[in-house]
């Protein structure tokens, strides 16, 4: 069985601003780093064997924070990424329900689907679980990607994530569950 902790990354100029990132690679901010360094004091007391990460720099960054010092590498994947928004990224949540009605019922941007984005995620953890049979990883990654996940296991994912919340689950035999 493979220990997964998943981290959503630290705040971001873009996430104040209530503005869409999706694969928009927006940095860190001040506070989004000290997110991080909480969130790795957090998991001080936790087995972790590896730390892969989204390879968009908010959520590598966070991730190496984490990983820095207990002198491991972060492994970034392309398919931890957020959701693709398509033309809304950059956008405003105001500018968004404004230019495009359709919205307000959930139905969000051109680019992909909360489908196609949640495969790919679930794929990506399952070929880390793959890597690490019996092992501790941390996987540093979105709000998306983490909502998709706690659905996944059955877990209500409607609400917001946070910055740098954590989710833990477990995989084996290629079935995932949440812990908590």
């Amino acid at each position: 069985m493979t220990r997964i902790i998943l981290a959503r990354h630290g705040e971001t100029d873009w996430n104040l601003e209530r503005r869409v990132q999706g694969h928009a690679d927006t940095p860190l901010n001040d506070t989004g780093r000290a997110q991080a360094r909480a969130l790795a004091a957090a998991l001080a007391a936790d087995r972790i064997d590896a730390v892969y990460s989204s390879d968009l720099l908010r959520a590598h960054e966070t991730a190496r924070i984490v990983a820095q010092p207990r002198g491991l590498d972060v492994t970034a994947i392309r398919d931890l990424r957020e959701r693709h928004f398509g033309t809304w990224e950059g956008l405003t949540d105001d500018e968004i329900f404004a230019r495009y009605p359709e919205a307000s019922s959930g139905s969000w941007g051109d680019g992909e689907t909360r489908e196609q984005m949640t495969r790919r995620v679930l794929d990506a953890l399952s070929r880390i679980s793959e890597s690490h049979p019996d092992g501790h990883v941390l996987v540093v990654s979105h709000g998306g990607p983490l909502r998709a996940v706690l659905v996944h296991c059955g877990v209500d994912g409607t609400g917001p994530i946070e910055n740098c919340r954590v989710v833990r689950v477990e995989l084996s035999d290629g079935v995932m569950r949440g812990v908590d």
